[in-house]
């Protein structure tokens, strides 16, 4: 990599001694100010216009970066020239109206509904039969039932409470066959569950008290629906943890995370109700542009089936 101009190498020494960068963000922004001068051949600060940045981001972009990582440049070639512009008398910073290419966004990773039957129907495996394989079953029960993040999973409560060190912010309610569930930005929701899951969340706390400690370690530990083996509020790592290895052992050839479960139930419902905006609601998504990504997996299943079942689809014999 060339040597840096002396107003590019001022300015990085300016963040680090009055602004306090830190030395990995200097040597980062290093880097990108040396991709600009190599890819510009070197061409003198004061010449550089908006077109020669926008041709550095192709170039780039045609040698592989990710869109990601153009961002980032962008972002400190953006950086320098609003620095240095107003010094050198140039008119206008040449990178405030570049933007770097948008980034594909990839698809979540649904399980296919054979594939969710099996694991929760615990393929090959006896039924559960421990206290920890009931809060288990009825814990991937849930997260498939209603669609829930796992940060609202491990934060639903047995009940409403309200004592001094605690306040329920998530509950369930199996008269009703429904969850009440605080999710991104402090909005409420109700979400259903279903049969299922309730059988599976009534077998589980019949053997809840096996992983209570008496008396609680905590308002919060005495409250919480799901509990780990030293009897606290379950960890999300835990329910990570315990459903991949059930994956494992009941035969899937995919790793599944509790994420997994959440997309499956929206691109299954999608599959079946054709309904949008009821999936907006339940999977509780402030903007419906979020939700949309789902009908993408459900036209890759309908692409799936026309190719195996039109007559004049193309597909090989």
């Amino acid at each position: 990599m060339p040597a840096l101009p002396p107003p590019m190498a001022e300015w990085l020494a300016m963040l680090g001694e009055q602004r306090r960068y830190s030395a990995h963000t200097l040597a980062s922004y290093r880097r990108d100010l040396q991709l600009l001068c190599s890819t510009l051949d070197a061409l003198a600060l004061e010449r550089i216009s908006e077109g020669h940045v926008r041709h550095a981001v192709a170039r780039l972009h045609a040698a592989g970066h990710h869109p990601r990582s153009l961002a980032r440049m962008l972002s400190a070639w953006r950086g320098f020239f609003a620095w240095w512009a107003p010094r050198a008398g140039l008119p206008l910073n040449p990178v405030s109206g570049v933007k770097a290419p948008k980034a594909s966004r990839p698809l979540p990773k649904a399980l296919s509904v054979d594939q969710t039957q099996s694991l929760l129907d615990r393929s090959g495996l006896p039924p559960p039969g421990t206290a920890v394989e009931w809060r288990d079953q009825a814990m991937f029960e849930v997260l498939y039932s209603s669609g829930l993040r796992l940060a609202e999973l491990v934060s639903l409560d047995v009940r409403p409470v309200r004592t001094a060190t605690h306040e329920s912010v998530s509950w369930i309610d199996l008269e009703a066959g429904e969850a009440v569930v605080r999710g991104k930005g402090g909005k409420t929701r109700s979400v259903p569950l279903g049969r299922k899951a309730v059988d599976a969340l009534r077998q589980w706390l019949q053997r809840r008290h096996e992983l209570q400690r008496t008396p609680a370690p905590s308002d919060d530990a005495g409250a919480a629906l799901f509990l780990g083996v030293r009897g606290a509020r379950i960890a999300p790592r835990v329910v990570q943890k315990q459903l991949a290895a059930l994956a494992v052992r009941a035969g899937l050839p995919v790793h599944v995370h509790p994420h997994s479960l959440r997309h499956s139930f929206a691109s299954h419902l999608l599959q079946s109700a054709q309904d949008l905006r009821a999936v907006q609601e339940l999977l509780g998504h402030a903007n419906i542009s979020t939700t949309q990504i789902y009908t993408r997996l459900d036209f890759q299943h309908l692409a799936q089936v026309y190719d195996k079942a039109h007559p004049r689809a193309g597909r090989k014999s």
